[in-house]
This record gives C-alpha cells, structure tokens and sequence, in this order.
C-alpha cells in the first residue's frame, strides 16, 4: 500500500510541477510571466498580459493538472483511497514548489480546486463558490481564495470526513502562506481589486 502512495506522490508532483502558465506565455510571445507583475506563474498574474484567453487557459490547466492526477491514480490505483487524495495532495505541492523552476512556483488556487475536484467534487464547488461570492462582494481576488481555503478543511470534514479535511487544512496553510504579502496588503488597505491595478 505505502509503494502505492508514494508512487501516487511522485506522479502527483511531477504533474502538479509543469508551469503552464510560464510556457503558455512564452509560446504566446510575451516572454517570462516571472517578469511580469507579481512574478507569479498563476492565471491571475498572466491575466496581467493583458491577454484573459490566455488567463483562462492557465487557470483551466492548473486546475486540470491537479483533477487528472487525482483521477489517473484513482483508475490505475482503486485502493486504497489515501493514494489518490496524495496525488491531488502532491500536485498542490508540485505548483507551489516545483522543482524545474528553483522550487518557486504560484500560489495555488486553481490547483487546490482542482485537487479538490477530484477528490470530492462537493467540496471542490463549495470552495469555487465561496471564492466567487468574497469575489463579487468585495473585489479581491486573494481575500476570496484565502476565505475559500479557511472554509474548505470544514466542508471537507463535513462531505467527505476527517482524511480529507486533514489533507485540506494541510493544503490551506500553505496557500495562505504563499499569500502572506497579500496579507499584509489587505491589512494595510492597498491590496488592488480584481480589474483596479496590476497589484503583486
């Protein structure tokens, strides 16, 4: 079983770890998105391109790439269920940190839906759906995924039991760490609305 996991594991971070949004925008002729804005590889700071196909094909991607470990490993690897929930777990892990890029990758949002898509698609709506309402109400793209991710280890819980919520909580910390100079900026008052600035 533990062989299973871990081969769920490395074939989770591989596939979490390809950065589409870097190779999306360098095909699309507007060289390293690390240049850009924030530096980030998400769709938020591609979006910053100016090019919101090209956005949304990162967002798509990024999420997908963590929704087809889950669901390969699950074919091949029915049981037991921990080996699944490690590769959405892993491919979270493999866009923040992953290796091919100095282990600097994005802050994680359209992979932790994806994961948890996967794993339980409830859950994943109810994280999609909490981030749209904090979203449209106040206008901030980071405080919507930050409320998302402190809300998705409960509805976990709830839907799918304390495996998930524990995989969930885990996952939740660090995207709320990657979001810590967000933090600071929604503290301060100067963190930019969604379509308000180019922000960090």
């Amino acid at each position: 079983m533990w062989l299973q996991v871990l081969v769920a594991a490395i074939f989770g971070y591989l596939l979490g770890s390809i950065p589409f949004g870097l190779l999306l925008t360098r095909f699309a002729g507007f060289g390293d998105i690390r240049a850009i804005g924030s530096g980030n590889i998400g769709a938020t700071n591609v979006l910053r391109t100016g090019n919101r196909w090209l956005a949304l094909a990162t967002l798509l991607l990024d999420c997908g790439k963590a929704v087809a470990a889950v669901l390969i490993v699950r074919y091949f690897v029915p049981y037991p269920p921990l080996a699944y929930s490690v590769a959405g777990i892993a491919a979270f892990l493999g866009h923040l940190f992953p290796v091919w890029l100095g282990f600097k990758g994005g802050k994680g949002v359209a992979t932790y839906i994806g994961a948890l898509l996967g794993i339980n698609w409830i859950v994943g709506l109810i994280f999609c759906a909490v981030w749209l309402f904090i979203a449209v109400v106040r206008r901030t793209s980071s405080l919507a995924a930050i409320t998302a991710a402190i809300t998705a280890p409960i509805f976990s819980y709830i839907f799918s039991g304390p495996h998930l919520a524990s995989g969930a909580a885990f996952m939740s910390l660090l995207l709320i760490y990657k979001h810590r100079a967000n933090i600071s900026r929604i503290l301060a008052g100067t963190e930019p609305k969604i379509g308000g600035g180019s922000g960090k």
